[in-house]
């Protein structure tokens, strides 16, 4: 009989291909996917992430108006919206207004002005996993990376400062289904030469995870891995940035800022599907893995009897 853990791997095989077409991405998934394509300057970022934080007021606002509220030029606006594909700044935001009515019709939680601020920040949170569960409607990416990741071996998994904790729980639960995984939660030296043995050995990926605040040590850290000749997947709260800029693929996940310290609910799920992805990529392996792994916990007694 197989055990509770290798039920669920059998039983959470990912679907490729779109699940419910009646669910389009979420509107920050759409702006990223809008800006993300362009090399942008900084000043084009900053107007950007400007949209993406507030689609629903910046859609109505003039041209005037978003130059003054991002702190740039009219021309520069201007410049953006040829940059992003757009004849020109009047393009753009009718783009943006259907984004944004979309994003109104689907009504703002009319509880929130009702709530304390710990519900408040629980619902923050589920509208960052209702976004992900929008992104998810189409999970080709992400099974394309799981691939990779478990083809890479190894894998080097990093995370510094305070997404130390993420990147120790997919490298806890991925190495009962990949060979050899390398966790790096140390910035400096010690970061550049696990990345450089990693590679010397024959790994092809790293997979960071940077939350909010954004340490110049793991940016530093990308550069040395791409410089070594890995490639980056990397999860984050911003599709757009230096962080961005340095990897091959980025997951944007939303995170909690209602608190004092934030929350990673939308981040811990995007590291459970990855981890899924992975064991849908090679099913032979992750079964004798998680066999050998049921066998040694038996017999040490690992867990206790619930």
């Amino acid at each position: 009989m197989p055990s509770p853990q290798q039920a669920r791997a059998q039983a959470s095989v990912i679907t490729s291909g779109k699940t419910d077409p009646e669910v389009g991405a979420a509107p920050t998934s759409q702006l990223r996917e809008l800006f993300d394509g362009p090399r942008l300057s900084p000043g084009q970022r900053r107007i950007a992430q400007y949209l993406i934080e507030h689609i629903t007021e910046a859609a109505f606002l003039s041209i005037t108006d978003l130059a003054e509220r991002v702190g740039v030029s009219q021309p520069s606006v201007t410049r953006f919206a040829a940059a992003v594909g757009f004849s020109g700044y009047p393009a753009l935001r009718e783009r943006l207004q259907a984004i944004a009515l979309r994003t109104l019709a689907g009504g703002p939680a009319a509880e929130e002005n009702r709530s304390n601020e710990l519900q408040a920040a629980v619902d923050a949170e589920i509208a960052n996993l209702e976004n992900l569960r929008r992104d998810f409607a189409d999970p080709d990416r992400l099974i394309e990376i799981g691939r990779e990741l478990s083809a890479s071996t190894p894998l080097t998994v990093l995370g510094l400062r305070i997404s130390v904790s993420l990147a120790e729980y997919f490298a806890y639960a991925a190495r009962r289904i990949h060979p050899d995984v390398r966790l790096v939660t140390r910035g400096g030296s010690v970061a550049y030469d696990a990345i450089l043995q990693s590679r010397e050995a024959g790994g092809t990926w790293l997979l960071a995870f940077d939350m909010p605040r954004h340490a110049h040590e793991t940016l530093t850290t990308l550069r040395v891995a791409r410089s070594a000749g890995l490639k980056v997947a990397l999860v984050t709260d911003l599709a757009l940035g230096a962080l961005a800029d340095e990897a091959d693929v980025t997951f944007a996940t939303g995170t909690g800022s209602r608190l004092v310290f934030d929350s990673y609910a939308a981040p811990g799920v995007m590291a459970s599907a990855l981890l899924q992805a992975m064991t849908d990529a090679d099913p032979e392996r992750t079964q004798a893995r998680l066999e050998d792994y049921e066998q040694i916990a038996e017999q040490h007694q690992f867990f206790m009897r619930d």
